[in-house]
């Protein structure tokens, strides 16, 4: 055994009732309580940005082109998929799918209530996936080539609203281009709730050709035209090859730039999960300073009978700096304890709730990998390693023969 372990093990102990052991215990309390909650609010807030990414891109998808011009109404200046624009597509690596899209104004009428909504158009190769996980009740509509189908999906919040159910008749009225008014019927087969309300409340899934039949399009025009990505790709990178690959008429953009609200809001979240952990390491780094100077001050006399023996500065630095580590290190074993214990015990319960309607999520999310603890774990140790040799500079100026005589 080592000099500086054989003395720190014998003058310090947590169980004694003094107030060098007073100050360790409110220390590992301190590190413990940092640890804990940095771990947790790391893990909520990349879990609600990525929840919330997810169910931004799921609706509106990673990147979508439309015609380049000034229209900022719902429905878009029609363009056709001609073969030159789909070898384009087809050229441009981290593209895996794309699918045509249009929107419509329209307005929901029942008996008793009315709203105002949008029709977005799919045909046979849209994706679903990501509806499918939504979905309450009832199955994704089907629709063919060459067929103008009356089966459309809403979400929740506008079955609740409408009183409607899966295969109820639905009357949604439009207004075409010479301001008359025009009714479609169609059938309800399916449900959904994505917690995205602003997306919830206006957007009804129908068939593409039931708008190109109200907008007069033609079978291959389309107002928009979703892209998906690969799973390792970039969306802004794979944008930027594709902004500059499509016809002038035409211009792309991601999700983000479509989204600008929502994505801003979310960077924000990283402001507030920096701030949180650097008051955490402080608060913490300072208590462990202040502990480990108390606990100088109070063995004064013991350093004095040190360097009186022969002990240099850096031997009894040594002594010190042992036992501030091995305070630490219980710390942060307890504080990671708590920290991954209610993580998992919240990832797999998901116990505390939120309102779905304000955050767009019905419980806290979740998220936390093995690279993220070390880094908070190794990083937030280093630092406080770092500040401990602050008040270990005490140890140089104190003088053997005042130190043995001080009280």
């Amino acid at each position: 055994m080592s000099g500086p372990k054989f003395i720190a093990d014998r003058i310090f102990s947590l169980s004694k009732e003094n107030l060098s052991s007073t100050v360790m215990r409110l220390a590992v309390t301190s590190v413990a309580l940092a640890v804990t909650v940095m771990l947790i609010a790391w893990a909520v807030v990349v879990g609600f940005k990525n929840q919330i990414r997810d169910k931004v891109i799921g609706f509106v998808a990673p990147i979508h082109v439309q015609a380049l011009d000034k229209n900022e109404s719902v429905e878009e200046t029609p363009f056709q998929l001609d073969s030159l624009l789909v070898s384009r597509l087809d050229a441009i690596e981290g593209i895996s799918h794309y699918q045509m899209v249009g929107n419509k104004a329209g307005m929901i009428k029942t008996d008793d209530e009315i709203q105002g909504v949008v029709l977005k158009g799919v045909d046979e190769h849209y994706d679903w996936t990501y509806f499918r996980n939504s979905l309450v009740e009832g199955q994704t509509p089907e629709y063919h080539d060459g067929e103008r189908s009356t089966e459309v999906m809403v979400s929740q919040v506008i079955a609740d609203k409408m009183l409607l159910g899966v295969g109820d008749d639905v009357r949604v009225w439009f207004v075409d281009k010479d301001m008359q008014a025009r009714g479609r019927k169609f059938t309800v087969t399916g449900i959904f709730e994505t917690g995205l309300t602003e997306f919830d409340e206006r957007f009804v899934f129908a068939d593409l050709n039931q708008i190109r039949k109200l907008n007069g399009w033609s079978d291959d025009e389309c107002g928009l035209l979703e892209i998906a990505v690969s799973q390792d790709a970039d969306a802004a990178a794979v944008n930027e090859r594709l902004y500059y690959s499509l016809p002038t008429h035409l211009a792309s953009y991601t999700a983000r730039e479509s989204n600008p609200q929502i994505f801003d809001w979310l960077d924000l979240l990283d402001t507030n999960v920096w701030l949180i952990m650097a008051l955490m390491f402080l608060v913490a780094g300072i208590t462990v300073i202040s502990m480990l100077l108390i606990i100088i001050i109070e063995r004064t006399s013991t350093i004095g009978l040190l360097k009186a023996m022969g002990a240099s500065n850096k031997f009894i630095r040594e002594v010190f700096l042992r036992r501030s580590l091995r305070i630490l290190l219980i710390g942060m074993l307890i504080g990671n304890v708590i920290g991954l214990g209610f993580c998992l015990l919240q990832q797999y319960t998901g116990f505390i709730k939120l309102d779905a309607a304000t955050y767009y999520l019905s419980a806290v999310p979740i998220e936390l990998h093995l690279s993220t603890v070390l880094f908070i774990n190794l990083g937030t140790f280093l630092l406080w390693v770092l500040m401990l040799l602050i008040p270990t500079s005490v140890i140089n100026r104190i003088s053997p023969v005042k130190a043995i005589r001080f009280e």
